[in-house]
C-alpha cells in the first residue's frame, strides 16, 4: 500500500484521507506545467494539493486556488498547503467546479487538471477513489472542464491536462468545440519502445495551429532514470 505521506524536498503531503495518492505522471505534470506569466491559477480537483504546491514552489508570486469536491481530501490538501512555505499564496475550497463557476471568479491565467478519465471501465468498491477516477461518477466531466475554460480561463490563458493518449483525443474535440485548441504537447512514455502513457498538452484560445510536440521518457532501458525526468523532477524528490 502507498504510504501515508510523500516527502518532498520543500514540503510534505500528507495523503491518508485522499483516494488518489502521490503519483509520477502527477508529479510530472506538476513540474513541466508552463507556468509562463502566471499570475492567477487554479487547481481544479487537487485531490492531496500536489499540483497546487508544486507550483508555488515553482512560481515565486503566482496566486493558487484549488477545488476538490471530496471534503476529506480538501481538508488533507488544505492541511498540507497551510504547513507549506506558500500557505499564504494558497487557498483550498471543498467544492465543486460548477459551485465555484456559481460564485463567478475573476478569470485564471492557468488552470491545471488531472481530471478522472476512466470512461467505459468498472467504477471501484471505493466510492471517494470512483469519485477521482472515473469520469463516469458524474463529479467532473470532461464537457464541465472545457466549459469552464472557455468561460474562465483568461484571453492569453494556458489549460494544461494530463490524460491518457486516447481519453486526450476525446478531450480535444470536446475543448476545440469550446473554441480552446491544443497548443503544446509533452507524450510520457515508461522507456524507450514503449506505447505512450500519458498526453500533457496545453490549450489556448484561438484558431488551431501546428501543435508543438516533445516527449518524454521517464526511464531508460536500463531502468534508471532518465535525464530528462531527472531534470524535471531534481527540485522536487528527495533522492533520484
Amino acid at each position: 500500500m502507498p504510504n501515508d505521506y510523500f516527502q518532498f524536498q520543500q514540503f510534505r503531503i500528507e495523503q491518508g484521507q485522499c483516494a488518489m495518492k502521490v503519483s509520477t505522471d502527477a508529479c510530472l505534470l506538476g513540474a513541466a506545467a508552463d507556468l509562463s506569466g502566471a499570475t492567477r491559477l487554479l487547481d481544479i480537483g487537487t485531490g492531496t494539493g500536489l499540483l497546487a504546491l508544486m507550483a508555488a514552489q515553482r512560481h515565486p508570486t503566482v496566486q493558487i486556488e484549488a477545488v476538490e469536491i471530496d471534503a476529506a481530501a480538501a481538508a488533507q490538501a488544505a492541511a498540507n498547503c497551510a504547513a507549506s512555505p506558500w500557505a499564504a499564496r494558497l487557498t483550498v475550497r471543498a467544492q465543486s467546479l460548477a459551485e465555484l463557476a456559481a460564485a463567478s471568479p475573476a478569470p485564471f491565467s492557468h488552470l491545471l487538471c488531472n481530471p478522472p478519465f476512466f470512461r467505459q471501465s468498472l467504477p471501484s468498491p471505493n466510492a471517494a477513489r470512483t469519485t477521482a477516477r472515473h469520469e463516469s461518477a458524474g463529479t467532473l466531466s470532461f464537457e464541465a472542464l472545457a466549459a469552464f475554460a472557455a468561460e474562465y480561463l483568461a484571453a492569453e490563458g494556458l489549460l494544461t491536462v494530463l490524460l491518457p493518449p486516447p481519453e486526450m483525443q476525446a478531450f480535444e474535440e470536446i475543448a476545440t468545440r469550446h473554441g480552446l485548441r491544443p497548443a503544446t504537447r509533452l507524450v510520457l512514455r515508461h522507456r524507450p519502445g514503449s506505447r505512450p502513457l500519458r498526453h500533457i498538452t496545453g490549450f489556448r484560445r484561438g484558431p488551431g495551429a501546428a501543435v508543438a510536440e516533445t516527449e518524454l521518457l521517464i526511464r531508460t532501458a536500463q531502468e534508471a532514470y532518465s535525464a530528462e525526468f531527472r531534470a524535471l523532477l531534481t527540485g522536487f524528490y528527495l533522492a533520484l
